[in-house]
């Protein structure tokens, strides 16, 4: 891949074009010191990835990030100085379309520092190049908890999509919200903290064997697959290890679809790529309710569009319009 860094501080770019050179898969293709230089670097020659810091001078992160996808739009990954330390600035910056986060290699006091930030690389690499492996469908059987479930989706611009639904909806006693986000299992808890705080509505990270929660808005906080077990209980599980999203949105998807037999909604946001397309048509061909974001409010409509190509979304809407949508279907306060 042809990668662009955006750093204003020698070391960690220095650390940064370390990595990469050492790996000998990827070249660097520029260096930017200003967020204002990295938005102009990627118009002029644009990568096929952009490692983005958030503090930078002239345009810090999240403002480059916003300004790159409205006008030269590629993929960005957040590498920064202490990631758990800046979590409102982390969300800015995946609502304005970055994939992900990671720590900076060269200040973590870590020696796997640099694995990490390659492993980060290669998933995208992945999702880049469209090649999604193909997911296996569970096997399927009929219990139910509660009465109602509403199963989302999110990648690319999801924690913004997210905090704007549920500032908009809260789930009923009687109906379980479940999330499923493409982030890194180490700041998982952050989000679900930082979700916490944009709305009233109770939003819980979710542990292995954990059951459906009415009135409660659950989110998969590990790097394995969520999947909804026969008793109603949510589980995680390494299987299928090659699927490039780690957690799946397509294996929870299809999960409700085998295993819900009651009143379902599932709802698949902002996201590059196609994770959660084909769980979505498995959920409308169960014959449950199923929505797609629509592309003037998604930051990448990548994930809805695939689902819109595929028949798989019954409602496509924007952002705004989705919570009052949940509501029509199973109550909820808006």
């Amino acid at each position: 891949m042809k990668i662009g860094i955006a750093n204003d501080v020698p070391m960690a770019g220095e650390a940064l074009r370390r990595v990469l050179k050492a790996s000998g898969e990827h070249e660097v293709a520029w260096v930017a010191r200003t967020g204002l230089d990295a938005v102009r670097l990627c118009a002029d020659l644009r990568p096929d990835l952009v490692l983005m810091d958030l503090d930078m001078p002239l345009l810090d992160g999240v403002e480059a990030t916003r300004r790159i996808m409205a006008n030269a739009p590629c993929a960005i990954l957040v590498v920064t100085a202490r990631p758990q330390d800046n979590v409102s600035q982390v969300f800015r910056a995946l609502g304005a379309g970055a994939l992900d986060v990671v720590a900076t290699p060269v200040l973590l006091g870590r020696e796997d520092g640099g694995a990490a930030l390659l492993a980060k690389i290669a998933t995208i690499a992945k999702l880049v190049k469209g090649n999604p492996a193909p997911l296996p469908v569970p096997v399927p059987v009929n219990t139910a908890q509660v009465a109602r479930l509403v199963a989302i989706g999110a990648s690319t611009g999801g924690p913004a999509a997210l905090a704007r639904l549920f500032a908009d909806w809260r789930p009923p006693p009687d109906t379980a919200a479940v999330v499923v986000q493409h982030i890194d299992a180490s700041f998982s808890t952050q989000l679900v903290k930082w979700l916490g705080e944009q709305t009233s509505a109770n939003v819980v990270a979710i542990g292995d064997g954990d059951h459906l929660a009415g009135g409660v808005v659950q989110v998969a906080a590990t790097s394995d697959h969520l999947r909804l077990a026969p008793n109603h209980r949510l589980r995680y599980d390494a299987h299928p290890r090659d699927a490039i999203h780690r957690p799946s949105i397509d294996v929870f998807f299809r999960s409700v679809a085998q295993y819900w037999e009651r009143k379902a909604t599932g709802v698949l946001l902002s996201g590059m790529g196609r994770d959660g397309a084909d769980g979505l048509l498995a959920m409308r061909s169960a014959g449950q309710a199923t929505i797609a974001q629509d592309e003037g409010t998604s930051a990448v409509y990548g994930m809805p569009r695939a689902a819109a190509e595929l028949g798989a979304a019954q409602y496509i809407l924007p952002i705004g319009k989705i919570p009052a949508a949940l509501s029509a279907r199973s109550g909820g306060t808006t």
